[in-house]
């Protein structure tokens, strides 16, 4: 296994890798919206924040080799599936190849954040 790691995303803010390399497949945790470079929470709505979780996802796609293309599989996490519309009209920008997908709903999320989004990418293709 290969441990990925990028200074241009979120650092892990438990006992946790930003992704694990195995087998071909990149396992990347789940990125909540908080700039890199500030460690703070992006300011803003459902839309706001999901832009920015991806944006740190992408970084760590970058940090393996790969790209939004690369990913076969997200689960997203909202606080209010009445965020689902927005959040979708932010997701499908990033994600065009339409991974398989789980979307749900929780009850909090760590920092109190509206989204986060993990990936399951192949470095095979």
């Amino acid at each position: 296994m290969k441990t990925i790691s990028t200074d241009k995303a979120p650092a892990a803010i438990g006992p946790y890798s930003q992704a694990k390399i195995a087998g071909g497949m990149l396992y990347a945790s789940g990125q909540i919206p908080i700039i890199p470079e500030t460690g703070e929470i992006v300011d803003g709505d459902i839309t706001v924040q999901a832009h920015q979780a991806i944006k740190n996802v992408g970084e760590i796609l970058k940090a393996a080799g790969c790209d939004y293309t690369n990913v076969v599989k997200t689960t997203c996490f909202l606080d209010d599936m009445g965020d689902f519309a927005a959040f979708n009209a932010v997701y499908e920008q990033y994600f065009t190849d339409k991974p398989a997908r789980s979307c749900v709903a929780v009850k909090t999320l760590p920092k109190n954040v509206l989204c986060e989004v993990e990936v399951i990418a192949s470095l095979n293709d």
